[in-house]
C-alpha cells in the first residue's frame, strides 16, 4: 500500500451542502442564515473582541496606572543627626512636631544617618536597625509606639462596619 492509495473508509465522508443557489432549491434564498441582522450578512463574522458597537473591554480598562497598596503605612522619616540636633533627653512625636521636623498626625520612623553622642530616650512608631544600634550604643533606649489601628491604617471611608 502506498500513500496515494489511502482513502477514507466508505461512507465516512459526505459532500458539503451547497446552499444559496436560488429560491428554487432546498437551502436557497437566505441559505439557513435567517432574515436580516448581522449574522445574515456577509459571512456573519465580526472581529474578535467586537461587542456590537459598545466600547470593548480592552479599551474600557485603565492602562499604565500602576497599583496602590491599601495596606501601606506612610512614615515621616527623621535621621539621627536631626534627633541629635534637638539636644533633648527624650524624643517623642510631639517634640519632633514642636521642632518642625514632622507634621502633626503622621507616624515617625528614625533612620540611621548621623551619630548620637549622648544618651536619650526615643519613643517613636518605627526605628531602623542601624538607628536603634546607634542609640543603644550611646546608652539610650528605644521604645516603639503601637500604631492606633490593627492594620496600621484607618478604616476605609464609607466602611459599613465603622459606625457600629
Amino acid at each position: 500500500m502506498r500513500v496515494d492509495e489511502i482513502s477514507p473508509a466508505p461512507g465516512s465522508t459526505k459532500n458539503k451542502k451547497r446552499v444559496g443557489r436560488g429560491t428554487g432549491g432546498k437551502g436557497g434564498k437566505t441559505a439557513g442564515a435567517g432574515t436580516k441582522g448581522q449574522q445574515s450578512r456577509g459571512r456573519g463574522k465580526v472581529a474578535r473582541g467586537f461587542e456590537g458597537g459598545q466600547m470593548p473591554l480592552k479599551q474600557r480598562v485603565p492602562k499604565l496606572k500602576g497599583f496602590n497598596n491599601p495596606f501601606r503605612i506612610e512614615y515621616s522619616p527623621v535621621n539621627l543627626d536631626q534627633v541629635a540636633g534637638l539636644e533633648a533627653a527624650t524624643v517623642t512625636p510631639e517634640s519632633l512636631i514642636g521642632a518642625g521636623l514632622i507634621r502633626k498626625g503622621t507616624f515617625v520612623k528614625v533612620l540611621g544617618r548621623g551619630e548620637v553622642s549622648s544618651a536619650m530616650t526615643v519613643s517613636v512608631h518605627a526605628v531602623s536597625k542601624s538607628a536603634e544600634a546607634a542609640i543603644t550604643a550611646a546608652g539610650g533606649t528605644v521604645t516603639i509606639i503601637p500604631l492606633p489601628y490593627k492594620s496600621g491604617r484607618p478604616p476605609a471611608k464609607g466602611n459599613q462596619f465603622t459606625n457600629r
